[in-house]
C-alpha cells in the first residue's frame, strides 16, 4: 500500500472524497414538491366543460383530514361516499371557473384513484359558446405555501396551460 499515497496527490485526494460525498448531502435534502393538473376540455357538441383535477392522494387526504374529518382515508374502499360529499364541497369552494363572465356551477360526477393521485370528475353543462373563460384554482393553496397548480385548458380548438400560485391563482382565455 505505500504506493497509494504516491499516486493521489493531496488535491485529487480531496476532489474524490468531494465527488464521493455530495450526492449524500443532495438525497439527504429532497425536496417536496406540491402539485396539481387539471385538464378543461370544452366539447361544443354537448355543449359541456369537462374538468378532470388529479390531486396527490398524500396531500389531499391532509387537507382533507384538516378541514372536516381526521378519520378520513383515500383508497381504503370505506366511507367513499362521505368522502366525495367532502371532495365535492372542496372542490366547489376552491375551483371556479366563469364563462363569458358569468359564474358557473360545477357538477362533481365523482372521484377515481390512479397509482398514488385520487382523480377528481367534474362537469358544466349547457354551455352554448364560449368568448371568455377564467380560471381560479386555490386546491391546496390553503395547507401548502409551495403549492402549484397546472391548469390545462382545450377550448374553441386551441390548448392553453397556465401554472397557477398562491399569488397568481387565476387564468384568463379571451376568444373575441
Amino acid at each position: 500500500f505505500r504506493f497509494i499515497p504516491k499516486l493521489i496527490t493531496m488535491k485529487s485526494w480531496k476532489s474524490l472524497v468531494v465527488i464521493l460525498i455530495i450526492p449524500l448531502f443532495a438525497f439527504s435534502s429532497l425536496h417536496k414538491y406540491y402539485v396539481s393538473v387539471t385538464k378543461i376540455d370544452y366539447i361544443k357538441e354537448t355543449g359541456a366543460v369537462q374538468i378532470t383535477s388529479r390531486i396527490f392522494i398524500d396531500d389531499f387526504e391532509k387537507l382533507l383530514r384538516g378541514r372536516y374529518d381526521e378519520a378520513v382515508v383515500l383508497n381504503s374502499g370505506k366511507s367513499e361516499d362521505q368522502i366525495d360529499v367532502y371532495i365535492e364541497k372542496y372542490l366547489k369552494l376552491k375551483l371556479q371557473i366563469s364563462i363569458n363572465k358569468q359564474q358557473q356551477s360545477l357538477t362533481f360526477i365523482g372521484k377515481a384513484y390512479e397509482d398514488d393521485k385520487v382523480v377528481c370528475y367534474l362537469e358544466i353543462e349547457n354551455v352554448q359558446e364560449i368568448n371568455q373563460f377564467e380560471v381560479k384554482n386555490l386546491v391546496l393553496f390553503d395547507i401548502f405555501k409551495k403549492q402549484r397548480n397546472i391548469v390545462r385548458t382545450f377550448i374553441n380548438d386551441k390548448n392553453k396551460t397556465f401554472v397557477l400560485i398562491p399569488k397568481k391563482d387565476k387564468g384568463l382565455l379571451s376568444f373575441e
